[in-house]
């Protein structure tokens, strides 16, 4: 399994954020009734983090309305061995 971060924007008014928001609600789905949402602070997107095994899986966690707006980035981490290793890699 991979893991993803999905940020979802959507229109800045208080109308739209609770259309949005019924809309992941009503879907049932853990991913997106899970979802942390930014509109309070004026950030008018919501967030999910997921683990699938791709980024057409991750996209495919969007409702088809917003998918096309949506941002699907894989996640992952770094140990201080592999950047060590990158960085004698990359000196010249």
């Amino acid at each position: 399994m991979a893991r993803f971060l999905i940020e979802v924007p959507h229109e800045g008014d208080a109308a739209a954020c609770a259309r949005v928001v019924e809309v992941f609600l009503r879907t049932g789905s853990h991913f997106l009734t899970r979802a942390d949402w930014g509109c309070v602070d004026g950030d008018h997107k919501a967030w999910m983090i997921v683990d699938v095994a791709s980024k057409d899986e991750a996209r495919g966690i969007v409702p088809p309305a917003f998918r096309s707006t949506a941002k699907v980035v894989q996640l992952n981490t770094f140990t201080m061995d592999e950047i060590e290793d990158a960085l004698r890699r990359h000196q010249r």
